[in-house]
């Protein structure tokens, strides 16, 4: 959970932002992702790369999934900004830092982060300090989410036009929550305007994961919930792509997390590869 009380991002975030810089600084060149800018944002001390769960070497392949995630979403969200598409909005925002690494595209949208207050104000703060600001095409949209507060109404005040298609993502968050609550998500994205596109990550039962991969998945879950934070909900791809039809979308995918390591990992000569466990629902409207 986020820090109540300085506001700060929550332990997963933050450990999400660091384990995209250490990519960057311990694997070789081509770097997958290149994002150093959440390691300045988090400001974690001298002392990051010490920690248990920043091992270059144990935790090689939860640092690949994290950057292939954030990859492909990037991909999609390029190709989506050449085919016209202006809005993109991020659901648990948390360190993603797209619009400062990504002027170019970012640019050409409007970008709406929806987070807590606390984390947002946070942000905001930081991104002044270090200099980035807070650029008019990008919206800090906080929502109080414990509090019932309806994230769409929240968004359409900030000026999400519901009448032109838009870019949905949300990565890492259907772990926390009930199957109710992301099915009931499902359907207020799927009544995007039509041309919509929502990328979601979903966490596999664990006899669905590669064997070497179990005991990573056993400690993560631990580690939720000793932090508050359990994990309550796993899917398999057709449990998923059956709530993404049941929403109404028009068309909805499974895109495997082996999909990504054959995508962007493939040719690497330093064995690092994304480990299994985390899936995605690509859908559109």
């Amino acid at each position: 959970m986020a820090d109540e009380r300085t506001g700060a991002p929550d332990d997963t975030a933050v450990r999400t932002a660091l384990w995209r810089a250490m990519h960057v600084q311990v694997d070789p060149p081509p770097h997958v992702l290149e994002d150093e800018i959440g390691l300045h944002l988090a400001a974690p001390g001298d002392d990051w790369r010490r920690r248990p769960d920043m091992d270059p070497r144990a935790t090689s392949s939860f640092r690949a999934a994290m950057v292939a995630r954030a990859r492909f979403v990037e991909d999609l969200i390029a190709e989506q900004a050449d085919r016209g598409v202006a809005q993109y909005v991020i659901l648990g925002a948390g360190l993603d830092t797209f619009a400062q690494r990504r002027p170019e595209i970012a640019a050409r949208l409007r970008i709406f982060e929806v987070d807590r207050p606390g984390p947002q104000a946070w942000k905001r703060h930081r991104l002044v300090e270090l200099g980035y600001g807070v650029p008019h095409w990008l919206q800090l949209v906080p929502v109080d989410f414990e509090d019932g507060a309806d994230w769409l109404t929240h968004l359409s005040a900030a000026g999400l036009d519901l009448g032109r298609p838009a870019v949905v993502v949300s990565t890492g968050v259907t772990m926390y929550l009930t199957k109710d609550a992301t099915a009931a998500t499902l359907r207020k994205i799927a009544g995007f305007a039509p041309g919509s596109t929502l990328a979601m990550t979903f966490l596999l039962p664990l006899d669905l994961l590669d064997e070497a991969d179990r005991p990573g998945l056993r400690a993560s879950a631990a580690g939720a919930r000793a932090s508050g934070t359990p994990f309550i909900s796993f899917y398999t791809p057709s449990e998923m792509l059956g709530l993404a039809r049941a929403a109404g979308f028009t068309d909805a995918r499974h895109v495997s997390g082996s999909s990504l390591a054959d995508r962007y990992f493939t040719d690497r000569t330093d064995g690092l590869r994304p480990s299994s466990g985390e899936d995605l629902l690509l859908a559109t409207t």
